[in-house]
């Protein structure tokens, strides 16, 4: 069961639109669309709300993102909640836009968030789910990248991997995580193309053979006397 949802993001009006930021995007869509209501909380150094269904608590550390796991660490703590019951949302560099993964524990690739989260816990077993957001050109950082807003195409793919991640999400909360996994990574195949039934060519009748007229032969070869 997941009781700690965590968005990862960097607090400010000139961060919000940033593909960093793409951890808040969820968690503020998800509470918008359960009505959760996010409040600033100075105990914890973030933006929290509860999802009144699941009983899960929502988090948006506002610490910026090299330290969002004194956050964490607080609430976790405070509310007895184990690494295993959290699901952090974040941007992958690894992904394309438009993909959304789920898994548990394994590398940061030098996710600073991440990493401060790890480090707090002193754990990588918390769950995670990572939102594609591209690579970085060639010849520019990652810290650079992910820090740009995202051309309109990308957002809109991005947008609707959040979408297909939303709809898992109570599966998460409910402790069904490789339901949710089962279905947020089984692509959704166009149906494949009937090929036309192929026509046997009409066989054509041959004219019926006129029987042969022998009459004339016989009577031409023994009428005469």
């Amino acid at each position: 069961m997941i009781r700690l949802v965590v968005g990862l993001g960097n607090p400010g009006k000139e961060h919000e639109r940033t593909r960093h930021n793409a951890g808040f995007w969820l968690v503020e869509r998800f509470a918008s669309a359960s009505g959760a209501v996010l409040r600033k909380d100075p105990k914890f150094q973030a933006i929290v709300g509860r999802h009144e269904a699941s009983g899960a608590w929502l988090l948006l550390p506002q610490s910026y993102m090299n330290a969002s796991g004194r956050p964490v660490q607080m609430l976790a703590g405070f509310f007895k909640i184990k690494p295993e019951e959290i699901l952090v949302v974040h941007d992958e560099l690894d992904f394309p836009p438009g993909t959304a993964r789920i898994k548990q524990g394994g590398g940061i690739a030098g996710h600073n968030g991440l990493k401060d989260i790890s480090q707090r816990l002193a754990t990588h077993e918390y769950w995670r789910l990572r939102l594609g957001v591209g690579k970085p050109p060639a010849g520019m950082e990652g810290a650079d990248y992910v820090l740009q807003k995202p051309p309109p195409e990308e957002r809109a793919a991005i947008d609707a991997a959040i979408e297909k991640a939303l709809a898992v999400l109570p599966l998460c909360l409910a402790g069904d995580m490789p339901g949710a996994m089962n279905r947020l990574h089984t692509e959704e195949k166009p149906p494949a193309k009937k090929e036309p039934e192929k026509q046997e060519p009409e066989k054509q009748e041959l004219p019926a053979k006129e029987p042969a007229k022998t009459g004339g032969i016989l009577k031409s070869l023994f009428g005469r006397k």
